[in-house]
């Protein structure tokens, strides 16, 4: 075996999806209705969501097992690489080994296609024709237009209106796969021409874009809604990251010291991280899990843990979580799949709980990381997955400063092939850290809803 590149053959793809409900020792509460403010129920839910992917939001079973026409799609890029940065190493001086689970070997570029097949699929089979979903830097709307082609479905993509201009390729993948893309905010929606109104020049975000498109889901019957991130189903999904990564590890004769992934809803940090949690919990494994979000949307790190809708708009359920408010406006930093103003419940309330330990950087020393990962890696990372390595590096070099030789494995969410105009900016020394300040911060907080 080239222990530098760690592979599994197809009989090695997990067959089952690691539901994490099973083993926390404490769940999150319930999301709220948004009119009654009571605990919701499937059929609050049956206007947006196939009943299948429901049914896996509420579960208990630790196993949920994978279709095989699910599968079979999953073949065309599953399982994806467990690599040795063994160039990295050297670059940093480190005794510590790091490795990465390369996602951007997907179609799509990115994890997103984990979740948007099945997604797609179940949707499919209840008679569903369209779905309509949002997006922020495009990996999402990418992988659910590919993912919609693959059933035969139409795709809707509102897409955030600062990264709709910022990526012009990521809208152009997303129209090759058949999707159909709108800046966000837009004249579609009654909450895009409300924002409009208010601010013609709104950059956007990501929970104004989930308004459009919920709005669009249940304004036509023959549609329902896609999310990306934070709900348990998706998180579920992405758990194949993680399982694949620690039966990879287990060929290498390998443990996790430090696993890490970046972190904007949650979904591909939770999905690598939340299998090393299984073992934790129940076998005593000790591995640190870091989640890293940019100090411009600092949610894990300074959010308020309360309930708060998922959208602007106030059309999505209430949910617990860490949040900067529904009308926070983060600024237009480039890595646009981190700027949302919540986090996953599941993820939430497993960092509540001290399994998770969450950190927030600025984008200069991101893209310096990536930079440095590119040069000698040959592998050029999205600005959110730079997040991730500009954590692993600062890990490595903790080691090499102790003297410690530690594992060290991050998830490598996507390939920033479209976003290089990112990295011209950060070239020509044009990018800008933006910290939060707090008089902000506390200006979004005070609008939480009162429950």
């Amino acid at each position: 075996m080239n222990e530098t590149k760690i592979l599994l053959s197809e009989a090695e793809m997990p067959e089952a999806w690691y539901n994490v409900q099973a083993d926390l020792p404490n769940l999150p509460k319930p999301p709220l209705h948004p009119v009654t403010k009571q605990p919701v129920g499937p059929e609050d839910l049956a206007s947006i969501f196939p009943m299948e992917l429901i049914k896996q939001e509420a579960s208990t079973e630790k196993w949920i097992p994978i279709p095989d026409e699910i599968r079979e799609i999953y073949r065309l890029w599953r399982p994806s690489p467990l690599i040795r940065a063994r160039r990295l190493e050297k670059a940093l001086d480190t005794p510590a080994r790091i490795y990465f689970k390369y996602e951007g070997v997907s179609p799509a570029g990115s994890h997103k296609l984990n979740t948007a097949v099945p997604q797609a699929y179940y949707n499919k089979v209840e008679g569903i024709k369209r779905l309509a979903t949002e997006t922020g830097a495009g990996q999402w709307g990418s992988a659910l237009s590919m993912a919609c082609q693959f059933f035969g479905l139409e795709c809707t993509v509102y897409m955030v209106k600062v990264s709709y201009q910022q990526k012009p390729y990521r809208r152009s993948l997303m129209q090759i796969f058949g999707g159909e893309v709108i800046p966000s905010p837009s004249d579609r929606t009654e909450s895009g021409r409300r924002a409009l109104a208010a601010n013609p020049d709104s950059p956007g975000s990501l929970g104004l874009a989930i308004s459009e498109a919920v709005e669009d889901a249940v304004h036509r019957p023959d549609t329902n809604y896609a999310l990306g991130s934070v709900l348990n189903h998706v998180l579920l999904h992405q758990t194949i990251i993680g399982l694949e990564t620690k039966a990879q590890l287990a060929k290498a004769g390998e443990q996790a010291d430090i696993a890490i992934g970046c972190c904007g809803g949650g979904s591909n940090f939770s999905g690598f991280a939340f299998p090393f949690l299984d073992d934790m919990i129940n076998k005593g494994t000790k591995t640190r899990l870091i989640a890293v979000e940019p100090t411009a949307c600092p949610t894990l790190t300074r959010g308020k843990l309360a309930y708060d809708f998922g959208d602007v708009a106030g059309l999505t359920p209430l949910i617990y979580m860490y949040t900067l408010g529904k009308d926070f406006m983060p600024p237009g930093i480039h890595a646009g799949g981190l700027r949302y103003h919540g986090d996953a419940p599941l993820l939430c309330q497993a960092t509540k709980d001290g399994f998770i330990e969450p950190v927030a950087y600025g984008q200069k020393k991101v893209f310096e990381s990536a930079i440095l990962f590119a040069r000698n890696e040959g592998i050029v990372p999205a600005p959110e997955t730079a997040h991730a390595v500009a954590c692993a590096v600062e890990q490595a070099i903790a080691c090499r400063e102790a003297g410690e030789r530690k594992t060290i494995v991050f998830a490598f969410s996507g390939h920033g092939h479209f976003d290089l105009a990112a990295y011209d900016n950060y070239l020509a020394g044009e990018l800008e850290d933006y910290p939060l300040p707090e008089d902000e911060l506390q200006k979004a907080l005070a609008g939480l809803p009162q429950v």
